[in-house]
């Protein structure tokens, strides 16, 4: 009762924390992540994590946890402002969380759950928490975004520090030199104890893996995420008429390409796209209103890592009405698709040169030229593409009084590389791709996503070979031959192959209580493995290749199975975990002693009657019966070894023969038959 009031006043605290504690004094939105359904099956679980920060990836996440994974609300369980990361980035309480579990409840049942994100992350601005770490341990691995491995040194440095949530003492340690955080020492399961950290470099997956150290643990995981405005103005620089600058366009780019977000400034000229997660490389690409031309740059790479009104998270633009004589075209690649944020430079005829970039419409504009001749438009080619059949450069372009509009370029877009990346039947998210050149030169590298497809873009013609490295606990081919022309090549697959699993119980038939120390014998393609069970009667054997498995159980001695002690199961190439594999075993009874047969003794002479017979064995009152359901109930008393029959126990011998006095016996129970007959007969006559 004393704990549960504590914890009741720790959460109290909590809750008066989040009400009376102010605001952080800063101009951003921090969210706490939402997620999907939870789909799949016990040690097949996916769904996918959404930080609520607009621009920030998706990731699909999937774990080999066993059951009773689950999303609880964060109205009971939250982290408030009296924590550390709920007083960076505001309270928890009312977003979801997800419980996790090992693979299986035996120290070598680990789980891996593994987050895949769509495009890497932001460098800054989120955070994760792991909470209730105390009779377990969690391993944090990651990919970064080139999805090479990070090293623990590095995921050291997210590493925020620990606290308990629920008010407790309790709190797990890190250690920095494997990347994971333990609970207590002594694998107490009690409540709240948490770590958090802070990545600061961008990733493409994020995995825990999840280590049953006692018990039947559980692990919670939070993501949040913090958001900042990114906006600007586009200004009218006409220095005759004018130019409606709240018709301009204005387009929001991700880093990766992802067209984010599209608004339109106000007559002021002032814009804004909202808030988004914070990052370098978004870019904002400008489309001019008709009639106007565009004063400078078209598009700008922006920052929002700063606080509100940093210039770093601004786009600002300038526009005029058009000065005769205009030089305009496009830029479209083969397939008549704009090809934005190209270089165009114009070279006049005095040596000059001016240069602007396309804009989404894949547009270019300069104006302002006088009249003359030998003016000529160059196009920098993008990268992924190639120049196209009329080649890069517009020459001997004569300006007069007519607008010059049709100087347009085509560029052939390089080939792409794409395909699959299936472990056990299903896509693997967070493997890094490797195209590596035949001539030697720098690898082309991506990573798939969470339905483990992949994309590269832009690969030259030539000779490749595709490659991978197997995820940990996953076998099969990681290299393929690649030629690549002008044309997309698809169907670059890898189809690896998932050992599975096999896992359960023994306990004891009459108290359900776990028996350890029993061996458990795994006979499959490989041939025998035995395992024996833990403290808590389980057991689980890893990295079975498909096949069938034939599992037996053979009883400590004392103790028998009950009911059947073999059974087949099959793993297929998909890898299953096939847990759920109990057996039964009791004690077997002592064996009652054979008592030794009475010898004969020799006649004596003069029988003496035992004048103190044996008494009938009694209960000894000093010794309890074993109360039931108790896990370890008392052992019976010992009966110590078998004891012989005393030749004093018995009557003493007569001397005489023994069948004379059976027939003596015999004899007289015949007379008292006859005399009692006769007796009932006279009393008969007589009456």
């Amino acid at each position: 009762m004393f704990n549960r009031a504590c914890l009741a006043l720790a959460l109290l605290a909590g809750v008066f924390a989040t009400v009376l504690s102010p605001a952080p004094a800063h101009a951003m939105t921090d969210s706490w992540a939402e997620w999907a359904p939870i789909s799949g099956t016990s040690n097949d679980y996916s769904t996918t994590m959404t930080q609520r920060s607009a621009g920030f990836p998706k990731a699909q996440m999937a774990s080999d946890s066993r059951v009773n994974v689950a999303l609880p609300s964060g109205a009971s369980t939250f982290l408030d402002a009296g924590t550390p990361p709920g007083a960076k980035y505001g309270s928890s309480r009312g977003s979801a969380y997800i419980n996790l579990r090992p693979k299986a409840d035996t120290p070598s049942g680990a789980s891996t759950t593994t987050y895949a994100f769509e495009n890497p992350t932001p460098d800054t601005g989120w955070a994760f928490v792991l909470g209730d770490i105390d009779s377990d341990q969690v391993q944090v691995q990651a990919t970064d975004e080139n999805g090479d491995p990070v090293s623990a040194a590095e995921i050291s440095s997210w590493f925020q520090g620990s606290f308990n949530y629920a008010g407790g003492t309790d709190q797990p340690t890190w250690n920095p030199a494997t990347s994971t955080l333990t609970g207590n020492p002594t694998a107490t399961d009690t409540n709240g104890a948490s770590g958090w950290y802070e990545p600061d470099i961008r990733l493409t997956s994020l995995s825990f893996v999840f280590t049953r150290r006692a018990g039947f643990p559980v692990y919670q995981t939070w993501f949040v995420s913090r958001a900042r405005p990114i906006g600007g103005t586009v200004a009218d620089v006409s220095t005759s008429g004018s130019c409606p600058v709240e018709d301009s366009v204005l387009t929001l780019v991700s880093p990766y390409g992802e067209e984010l977000a599209t608004t339109s400034p106000s007559p002021d000229g002032s814009y804004s796209f909202g808030e988004f997660a914070t990052q370098d490389g978004y870019i904002v690409r400008l489309t001019k209103p008709d009639g106007c031309a565009t004063v400078g740059q078209t598009e700008a790479t922006v920052s929002n890592r700063g606080n509100d009104g940093d210039p770093a998270s601004r786009a600002d633009f300038e526009v005029r009405q058009i000065i005769p004589q205009p030089i305009s075209g496009t830029v479209r690649d083969d397939a008549g698709t704009p090809v934005p944020g190209a270089t165009v430079t114009l070279t006049r005829p005095d040596g000059t040169t001016a240069t602007t970039t396309t804009a989404a419409d894949g547009s270019y504009l300069f104006d302002d030229n006088f009249p003359g001749t030998g003016y000529s438009v160059t196009l920098t080619v993008p990268d992924g593409y190639t120049p196209g059949p009329d080649g890069t450069t517009r020459p001997d372009i004569t300006v007069d009084d007519t607008a010059i509009t049709d100087q347009d370029f085509v560029v052939n877009q390089l080939a792409a590389v794409s395909g699959t990346v299936t472990g056990g039947g299903q896509g693997l998210g967070g493997v890094q791709v490797r195209l590596v050149p035949a001539d030697g030169g720098e690898p082309i590298t991506t990573v798939t996503d969470g339905d483990g497809n992949y994309v590269i873009d832009g690969v030259p013609p030539g000779d490749y070979t595709a490659e991978i490295d197997a995820p940990e606990g996953y076998t099969g081919p990681t290299t393929r031959p690649v030629t690549v022309s002008t044309s997309d090549v698809t169907g670059v697959d890898f189809d690896l192959t998932r050992p599975g699993a096999i896992g359960g119980r023994v306990t004891d038939a009459a108290t359900g209580d776990p028996v350890a120390g029993v061996t458990i014998t795994v006979d499959g393609p490989d041939g025998p493995v035995t395992a024996t069970t833990d403290d808590a009667g389980g057991y689980f054997v890893e990295d079975l290749p498909p096949g069938d498995y034939t599992i037996t159980v053979t009883a400590p001695d004392g103790m028998r199975v009950v009911g059947e002690s073999s059974r087949t199961v099959t793993i297929t190439s998909a890898g299953e975990i096939r847990g759920g594999q109990d057996f039964k075993v009791e004690k077997v009874a002592s064996p009652t002693p054979t008592p030794t047969p009475t010898p004969t003794p020799t006649p004596d002479p003069t029988p003496t009657p035992d004048p103190t017979p044996t008494p009938d064995p009694t209960p000894d009152p000093t010794v309890a019966p074993a109360p039931g359901g108790d896990e370890n109930p008392p052992a019976a008393p010992d009966p110590g070894p078998p004891t012989e029959t005393s030749s004093q126990s018995s009557l003493p011998e007569t001397g005489g023969p023994s069948w004379v006095f059976a027939a003596l016996g015999v004899s007289l129970m015949l007379a008292g038959t006859v005399l009692t007959v006769t007796a009932r007969r006279a009393a008969r006559r007589r009456g």
